[in-house]
């Protein structure tokens, strides 16, 4: 998806939140916008976001939709981070 992408997904403070929700273990779409004070269609847009750039997970099961945090790219984030801060470092 790109860097681009998913930096774009982390600018936002109510992103940041559904993932730090997240990190505690996967959620239904319902609980997550239980936690906002925003629309239900806010909540929906902004998962849409963490998912295009890959953040999160989404798996149907009967009438609910269970999001979980994709671990995989927040790893390449803080590798890339601390990969640019030893070339700081270095110089």
């Amino acid at each position: 998806m790109g860097i681009q992408n998913t930096m774009r997904a982390l600018s936002d403070p109510i992103r940041r939140e559904i993932l730090n929700l997240l990190k505690k273990g996967r959620m239904a779409a319902g609980d997550i916008v239980d936690h906002f004070e925003v629309t239900g269609a806010s909540i929906s847009r902004h998962l849409s976001v963490l998912k295009e750039a890959d953040l999160i997970r989404d798996k149907r099961e009967g009438k609910f939709i269970y999001y979980e945090l994709n671990a995989s790219v927040l790893e390449e984030i803080l590798l890339w981070i601390a990969d640019l801060k030893g070339e700081k470092n270095n110089d």
